[in-house]
């Protein structure tokens, strides 16, 4: 696949990100915090086992070979959907979005620099640290009130 092209879907999935919050909690409001959260995964797992009889590639049986750390995925994505979703009415989408890309940009600076979980080394430059020390500043910046 072209970077272009996983440049472009990477993008989409941060309006993704950043929208679903904002419907999970208007959801919320009728049926509770946790149960919007499972909903919306759910609905997800649904649309996703859509998209795998269409246009599977992989086979579930790998699942028998991961190790127990390769499926937690869902329970960090569990957290995440209900941490946003009662964020979001309380501090607004844009202090929870400010938040959370600090949060991803740290510790994907941290994962990248140790090779975590045996993804490619990305060593912590001097760039990298000037970006995310602006990235810091901007965050304060949005969210002094």
């Amino acid at each position: 696949m072209p970077k272009l092209m996983v440049y472009l879907i990477t993008f989409c999935g941060g309006i993704a990100a950043t929208v679903q919050p904002s419907i999970n909690a208007r959801l919320a409001e009728k049926t509770g915090v946790i149960e919007s959260a499972c909903v919306s995964f759910a609905v997800g797992m649904l649309a996703l086992i859509l998209v795998i009889s269409l246009a599977g590639t992989g086979s579930p049986r790998g699942i028998l070979d991961a190790r127990w750390w390769e499926l937690t995925g869902g329970v960090l994505g569990a957290f995440f959907v209900v941490a946003v979703t009662l964020a979001v009415p309380r501090i607004g989408t844009t202090a929870a979005m400010v938040l959370i890309i600090a949060a991803q940009l740290v510790v994907g600076m941290l994962l990248d620099h140790f090779g975590a979980f045996g993804l490619k080394v990305e060593p912590i430059t001097l760039p990298r640290l000037v970006g995310a020390g602006m990235l810091a500043a901007g965050v304060f910046l949005i969210l002094r009130r």
